[in-house]
């Protein structure tokens, strides 16, 4: 998903899009694109909206980052389930990983995940960790083992958070864009739960996420001063 406005990253984003801005010196979407590609996954939807044609001239074909790439566009910004939904009506078959262009996972973690899901029988799965900790922006998730229990917990001894980094399977799929817009992905994961559907939480490791101005500073300045 690489079409967000990336409202917090203003003025930032009013000149560039999100999914192409660094973290390391290095494009997020193209860390993405080859980490999944060395996950196993051949084939990409790239859904993009807001500066589309930055993502989209960066990503190619996908050749350059060993997976083929197909382009989905997003004209408004009506949510995550949404821009999920438009990439699944364009092809994309469940089970299917998504993830969002504006953090860089460890690396593997995303094979690890992916293998994972794929293992299960379960509806779906959410990536969670506790690097990044809990906090106005970044809410914690209420897990109870290997499962998700609810999508939002304000415990403030919660130290998990969910990553942008899912496997969903048809039972999730279905309940995508049910509810009023702006489409949340989080919301048809706990109408699944709800449901009595398995939602598990797979642990991975810190990630690296683009929300504010500052943190394309911090997430690049020791890259900087090594160079």
């Amino acid at each position: 998903m690489a079409a967000g406005e990336g409202t917090r990253l203003r003025p930032l984003t009013e000149r560039w899009a999100k999914a192409v801005l660094p973290i390391d010196g290095r494009p997020v979407v193209a860390v993405l694109l080859r980490e999944l590609a060395a996950a196993g996954c051949e084939g990409v939807w790239l859904v993009t909206g807001h500066l589309a044609e930055q993502v989209e001239e960066l990503a190619g074909d996908g050749s350059a980052f060993g997976v083929l790439v197909k382009r989905v566009r997003q004209p408004e910004p009506l949510g995550s389930a949404d821009a999920v939904r438009r990439a699944l009506d364009a092809g994309a078959e469940p089970p299917v990983l998504v993830t969002a262009a504006d953090t860089v996972f460890r690396a593997g973690d995303i094979g690890r995940f992916a293998r994972a899901f794929g293992a299960a029988e379960a509806a779906g799965a959410v990536a969670v960790r506790t690097v990044p900790t809990p906090g106005p922006d970044r809410r914690a998730i209420l897990r109870s083992g290997e499962r998700v229990v609810r999508m939002r917990d304000d415990d403030p001894a919660n130290a998990w958070t969910p990553a942008p980094l899912w496997g969903l399977g048809r039972a999730v799929a279905e309940r995508l864009c049910r509810d009023r817009p702006p489409y949340e992905l989080e919301n048809a994961y706990q109408a699944a739960i709800d449901a009595g559907e398995t939602v598990m939480a797979i642990e991975i490791g810190k990630t690296r996420d683009l929300t504010y101005p500052l943190d394309l500073v911090k997430e690049n300045f020791p890259y900087l001063r090594s160079t």
